[in-house]
């Protein structure tokens, strides 16, 4: 690994990888690449340490007991706290988005200490389960177009005061709140319940990650016909009558 290499982690892909959400990480290099950039890609099992000299680490969505083992080796391990206080990019989906915050509901009904890193709590929803096509509009200090994903979840995140929503729905649930909310950043962490690959849907977010890395304000442009298409695709699908 070079001193100017960009280093991606995915986290836990034994544990945390339904739903395609490793496309994210995918996306990331590609998009990285074709800027000319150096890519460096690390895979870290669930029994493997995590590095903390990461510039961006990518978190899957996971069943109910992969959640809870993978919370608890996170926990365990403590790195991932460090490589945030060294100014790494986290960005997490569905139950990793759960982990990243104070608590969430495990398989056995229990409440679940979580990473802390982002000012959320979820229970568990009571109602049908949250699916299908989401439109939402980015939260605007981000500066980025609309978020198009699918959601498939029974939980219901709140924010504290010190998150923001990453988005506030036009179609769908969210966070499942009522609220009008969906997901929650704060500094150089993001959660969403947005698979897809949300990243692919969305390739803006991933550039945005890019450029925290990087520390820059812009990026060369990159063909995006591709993610354009499939962007189009999955937002007339989220307008379309239930």
């Amino acid at each position: 690994m070079s001193d100017n290499s960009l280093r991606v982690v995915w986290v836990y892909p034994d544990l945390l990888s339904t739903y395609g959400d490793q496309g994210n990480v995918l996306v990331v290099e590609r998009r990285a690449r074709q800027r000319g950039l150096d890519v460096a890609r690390l895979d870290v099992r669930s029994d493997q340490p995590i590095p903390t000299s990461g510039d961006i680490y990518l978190i899957g969505g996971g069943e109910d007991r992969p959640q809870r083992l993978a919370a608890e080796r996170l926990l365990r391990d403590g790195h991932l706290f460090q490589a945030v206080n060294n100014g790494a990019i986290v960005f997490a989906v569905c139950a990793g988005y759960q982990i990243l915050g104070h608590e969430f509901v495990n398989d056995l009904g229990q409440r679940q200490p979580g990473l802390g890193l982002l000012d959320v709590t979820t229970v568990r929803g009571t109602g049908e389960r949250c699916v299908g096509d989401v439109l939402a509009d980015i939260d605007a200090p981000l500066g980025l177009p609309a978020l198009t994903g699918f959601e498939n979840h029974q939980g219901i995140t709140h924010l504290g005061p010190t998150a923001r929503p990453l988005a506030r729905v036009r179609f769908g649930k969210g966070n499942g709140t009522g609220d009008g909310t969906e997901g929650a950043y704060n500094d150089t962490v993001f959660g969403t319940y947005m698979h897809g690959p949300v990243l692919a849907r969305n390739p803006q977010i991933a550039d945005l990650m890019l450029k925290l890395a990087l520390d820059v304000n812009a990026l060369p442009p990159t063909d995006d016909r591709w993610y354009e298409a499939l962007r189009t695709e999955r937002i007339a699908a989220a307008q379309q009558p239930a």
